[in-house]
């Protein structure tokens, strides 16, 4: 049992990760604007873009499969259910986060660079991180926030690898050591 213990403290103080928050209380601080949604887009089989993708042009990205159509409607219902019907909702410019951001239902969808995946650019992770965080630094109190983005920009910002339709609702304003209040899989 004291193991235990040791363990639950030690995820406690690593930076990115879970800390003591209850699913509702992590609810409540996202419906309050003390907390923000941040989201990989549903599921969209593969990793990367082809060569010469194009961002305005959705044949010639990856994009969400019926699955991944499902996770984003299923995550509409989930925010709904948890008292979000209206939200600010921002998304990468990627067609695979637009259509997840759209999906969800629950507000307009405004495209943000920020939130644009540097998978095939890494040489962008420090700049296009310190880039997100100045854009949700600068998001005016109201409405709950919910952000979709690709895995690269998550890791990059919080230490964990999440799940395609997977979300963290995250504390704010956000600290250097990004706090995680939940982690919700699709």
């Amino acid at each position: 049992m004291p193991l235990l213990i040791l363990h639950l403290l030690f995820m406690l103080l690593l930076p990115g990760t879970v800390r003591a928050v209850t699913d509702d209380d992590a609810w409540q601080a996202l419906q309050q604007g003390r907390a923000m949604l941040l989201m990989r887009h549903a599921n969209a089989p593969g990793i990367g873009d082809p060569p010469g993708y194009v961002l305005g042009r959705c044949n010639t990205q990856r994009n969400l499969d019926a699955r991944g159509r499902a996770q984003a409607e299923a995550w509409g219902e989930r925010l709904r259910q948890h008292g979000i019907t209206r939200a600010r909702v921002y998304s990468s410019q990627f067609c695979r986060s637009l259509d997840t951001a759209r999906l969800l239902n629950v507000g307009e969808v405004i495209p943000a660079p920020e939130l644009n995946s540097f998978f095939s650019r890494r040489s962008r992770r420090s700049e296009q991180t310190r880039s997100l965080r100045r854009f949700v630094a600068n998001i005016e109190p109201g409405l709950p926030v919910v952000l979709v983005s690709h895995q690269v920009n998550i890791t990059a910002l919080t230490n964990r690898f999440p799940a395609s339709g997977e979300a963290l609702i995250l504390a704010l304003p956000l600290e250097e050591r990004v706090r995680i209040m939940a982690s919700i899989r699709p």
